[in-house]
């Protein structure tokens, strides 16, 4: 009985206290939450002041009370910034608070599935005139508004959204808004997300690339933007390289690869086996392989558009790390409200620190080939090597807001290469010097302004100069080789875009490209002296209209390109370039396409010396001259389909694509071909497939992709035969798997070999009555390599060093089963006048690591 009475006391005591804690609470919620008229009113006691109003200005009002806030100007003050109320002081006792009527107000519209922000949102204020549209960081501001006026924000895909201008008054500095996504009402998807974080099939069908948001691919560790849309089904390197990137049979000159948009004539560091861009600056790629938007021109097989950030950063951040090649860092300063500058820079540790990854790179660039004679024994000369190498690259931006309308950007990007190789043939006692410096400057400055709420427009400026030189000293010096080549260009581009409607835009735009090139060969053995100059200037206007139906059920981009194209003393030429890109929904789940677009360009690379080891990176550029080498035309077309629903995605396209003007001296030909100049076309049909399926920590796929590429020249028999890139069928499986702070990723690739052409056999292969013999060769690309296996892995983890220090750790291994495949093979007649047959091969088990912090 005793624990009993004890217990009901002891319960009684416990609900006394919830109550007596409860009752606490809200005197404690009372003292610091207060209605603003009862707060008011208790200034008036405290400090001997009275204050006059309207009621109906006031009610509704609640305050948290500032309790760090003594004197009464500073409460005064604060109850003007929070509630956006204006207190007039008449004399040392009496205060007027009144309402403005109007208002300057500002806002961030939010993705709230995503948590992304929402670019181009209308954000209307009902019952007036005024609108806007929300900028790339999904930011808007808005003056002179009425106070009692309500937002309506839209986009679609997402909820309408109304909200009160009090509301957001409300609340300090510029409030987030979140839009709920209407999945309900759409039934369909308008973007694919695939394959890993960051990367995105947008409704045109290009392909955008987020490399903040990036996951991890097979074999890479870092967001390396070159080697990362080689994961994309049409794109892939044939001898594994960025610096020479074929998408859909193209060669790697027919490739537009755009830096905030500079064209660039250099891609690639270590002979094109690393991106000379840092990924961790880039903040946005954009890749077109087909349906291109008429403002852009040249490039005929695709466009690789690379932007940095675009915004003002609200607070410094940076970042840096290495791995067994180089090291970087970088970083983002807000300088003020106005504004902001971005830089990164990187340099190989090459020239003192020798690492596994380096020593492969460095095979595979130099010394990775086997020499068989015609009767098959191998060629043991004993040989020596030394190199000296490294790399850097520097790029910066200023960003400078005028107001929220109009803002300038300026940006600068610096690459070089620097090569000292020193090869010693201890058998014959001969040794060769190779020298090869390679050089890109390029500065730009946009202004991009809004004028209304409905026009727009954007200016782009650069200057961008490409310099190699390379210097050859054969045989102990009694041979040497100088080779320049140079290319200097100046553009201007003006691109406006006009809203007509909510489904209704037009865009038109002129661009003014000047391109310089200069080519210097000299020998001193024989003496021989060439500089070939020239210049091509292109002016270019363009329209397109965007129509978007309601429900999206309908998007389509129709438009053409006038390239006026003149080649100094040479040539003038008229081209129109008709584009077309149509998305339409067919069923639930199901969505179809319709791209088709002609293109032109006037520079490409001749591939000469092809069987030197200075490889890709030896190519120089040359301008069309109408004559030995025409303007270079393509036509594409395409029809695809894509399926998604539940995280599982299918996308099947099939195209044509047809160019014309091409030489044989651009294309790598390795046989009689090469120095003939022959002019012609190539015609590539293919099929591109992609299945997907991604879960909450997984993502598994399967591409493939077939491509029948064969060449025309009328004056080689046979007419028609196989691309030197005609790639028959292309398989890739891979898959990507999170556990935590863990990434992991696997992949397998496979392809089917590329052409090359054999010496006829038997003796009959050396032709003797030439001086020095020459080869006979068999008809043009009848033989293929063997078949292409590689398969690469990757793991990163994250971690966190301190509160504000992110960091993360990366392994890497490339050809994890070390599988010799044959990238290239050709023909050569050596010094005892016999034939020799060079293979190149890839890359061996190549492993990297990496180490990064950002804050």
């Amino acid at each position: 009985m005793l624990g009993t009475h004890y217990n009901k006391h002891l319960g009684l005591a416990l609900v006394f206290l919830f109550f007596m804690f409860c009752n606490i609470n809200a005197q404690e919620k009372q003292r610091t939450s207060i209605d603003l008229v009862s707060y008011l009113k208790l200034l008036e006691t405290r400090y001997d002041i009275k204050f006059s109003y309207i009621d109906k200005d006031l009610d509704g009002l609640t305050i948290v009370v500032p309790e760090n806030l003594n004197a009464i100007e500073e409460i005064i003050q604060y109850i003007e910034g929070t509630f956006r109320i204006e207190a007039e002081k008449l004399n040392g006792r009496y205060y007027t608070l009144s309402k403005n009527s109007r208002v300057n107000i500002c806002g961030i519209v939010l993705d709230n599935f995503a948590d992304n922000t929402v670019t181009g949102a209308t954000v209307e204020v009902l019952g007036t005139d005024v609108a806007k549209i929300t900028d790339n960081n999904g930011s808007f501001s808005l003056e002179n508004v009425p106070r009692n006026a309500s937002l309506q924000i839209r986009y679609l895909g997402y909820v309408t959204k109304y909200v009160k201008i009090e509301t957001l008054l409300q609340q300090r500095g510029c409030p987030k808004i979140l839009l709920a996504q209407y999945y309900e009402q759409l039934d369909e998807v308008f973007v694919y997300k695939y394959l890993t974080s960051g990367i995105i099939k947008e409704k045109d069908a290009s392909i955008t690339l987020n490399t903040a948001k990036f996951g991890i691919l097979p074999g890479l560790i870092e967001p390396d933007i070159l080697q990362t849309v080689q994961a994309l089904p049409g794109i892939k390197s044939i001898d594994e390289t960025v610096s020479d990137i074929n998408v859909r049979g193209g060669t790697n000159d027919q490739n537009l690869i755009l830096w905030n948009g500079i064209k660039m004539y250099q891609s690639g560091h270590f002979f094109g086996l690393i991106s000379a861009f840092n990924p961790y600056q880039t903040d946005k790629v954009t890749v077109y392989k087909n349906g291109t938007p008429t403002n852009f021109g040249d490039g005929v097989s695709s466009v690789i558009q690379m932007e940095t950030g675009n915004s003002i950063p609200e607070s410094f951040k940076g970042g840096g790390g290495f791995n067994l090649i180089s090291g970087d860092v970088y970083a983002e300063i807000p300088v003020s409200n106005k504004l902001g500058v971005q830089f990164s820079a990187r340099r190989s540790a090459t020239d003192f620190l020798s690492t596994p990854t380096y020593k492969q790179f460095i095979n595979r660039a130099f010394q990775d080939s086997e020499i068989t004679l015609q009767n098959n024994s191998t060629v043991n000369d004993e040989f020596i090597r030394d190199e000296d190498f490294f790399f850097y690259d520097f790029s910066g931006k200023i960003l400078y807001d005028l107001n929220d309308d109009h803002k300038i950007r300026l940006s600068a990007i610096h690459i070089k290469n620097n090569l000292k190789f020193e090869e010693t043939n201890v058998s014959a006692d001969q040794t060769n010097i190779s020298l090869l410096k390679q050089d890109n400057i390029s500065v730009g400055g946009q202004l991009q302004s809004n004028w209304t709420n409905r026009f727009s427009t954007n200016l782009n400026i650069y200057y961008s100069k490409y310099n190699l030189d390379a210097q050859n000293v054969f045989a102990n010096q009694v041979q040497q080789l100088f080779q320049n080549n140079q290319v200097t260009e100046n553009a201007l581009k003006l691109n406006s875009n006009y809203v007509l409607t909510d489904e209704l835009s037009w865009s038109n735009g002129y661009q003014y490209i000047e391109t310089g090139i200069i080519n210097a060969t000299k020998i001193n053995q024989p003496n021989f002296i060439s500089e070939i100059k020239g210049v091509i200037r292109t002016h270019a206007p363009y329209s397109q209209v965007n129509y978007n139906s309601s429900g999206n059920k309908f998007i389509g981009k129709i438009g053409a390109r006038v390239n006026l194209i003149e080649n100094l003393n040479t040539f003038q030429k008229v081209l129109i370039e008709p584009r077309i890109n149509l998305n339409f929904k067919l069923a639930n789940y199901i969505r179809a396409e319709v791209l088709g677009e002609f293109k032109s360009q006037t520079t490409n690379q001749v591939i000469d010396l092809e069987q030197n080891f200075l490889g890709i990176e030896k190519r120089r550029w040359i301008l069309s001259n109408d004559k030995s080498l025409p303007v270079t035309k393509s036509k594409q077309g395409s029809v695809g389909i894509n399926y998604e629903k539940n995280n599982f995605y299918v996308g099947v396209e099939g195209f044509y694509k047809k160019v014309d003007g091409i030489s044989t001296s651009t294309q790598g030909f390795q046989n009689p071909y090469q120095f003939s100049g022959e002019i012609g076309s190539y015609d590539v049909k293919g099929i591109e497939l992609l299945i997907n399926k991604k879960g909450d920590n997984y993502s598994t796929w399967l591409s493939y992709a077939y491509n029948k590429n064969d060449y025309t020249f009328d004056s080689i028999v046979p007419q028609s035969f196989p691309n030197n890139l005609d790639i028959r069928h292309t398989v890739t499986f891979a898959s990507t798997y999170t556990y935590k702070d863990l990434k992991l990723s696997i992949g397998l690739n496979y392809r089917t070999g590329k052409p090359f052409t054999e010496p006829v056999d038997g003796d009959e292969g050396l032709d003797d009555d030439f001086v020095p013999p020459r080869i006979n060769f068999q008809s043009p690309n009848n033989s293929r390599l063997p078949d292409y296996f590689r398969a690469d892995a990757s793991a990163i983890y994250n971690f966190q060093l301190s509160r504000n220090i992110r960091a993360n750790a990366g392994l890497s291994i490339l050809n994890f089963t070390d599988r010799k495949n044959t990238l290239n093979k050709y023909y050569r007649v050596n010094e005892n006048d016999e034939i020799e047959t060079i293979e190149n091969f890839s890359l061996g088990i190549t492993p990297n690591v990496s180490f990064r912090v950002s804050f």
